[in-house]
């Protein structure tokens, strides 16, 4: 994977994060404050600039609800992605 297609599927990623936050009513800030995560840090990662580590990954999972299988669900390690 080049650095284009890692940085494809971080915003794919991103996203999805802020789909689900959104439908779920949280604003960034209080999205945040859910996960225990900087407002700043959480921004990034929605525009495909930060790459996640795993527990950030399970914090914004579990402040989503949903499985962290679903936040990876169109993110594909092959090349061209899904």
């Amino acid at each position: 994977m080049d650095d284009h297609e890692f940085i494809t599927q971080l915003q794919k990623l991103g996203t999805t994060i802020r789909e689900l936050r959104s439908a779920r009513g949280f604003s960034q800030e209080s999205f945040a404050d859910a996960c225990g995560l900087d407002r700043t840090y959480v921004g990034g990662v929605e525009r495909g600039e930060r790459n996640l580590g795993f527990k950030n990954l399970l914090r914004i999972s579990e402040a989503l609800d949903v499985e962290p299988s679903e936040l990876l669900a169109d993110i594909s390690a092959k090349s061209g992605g899904k």
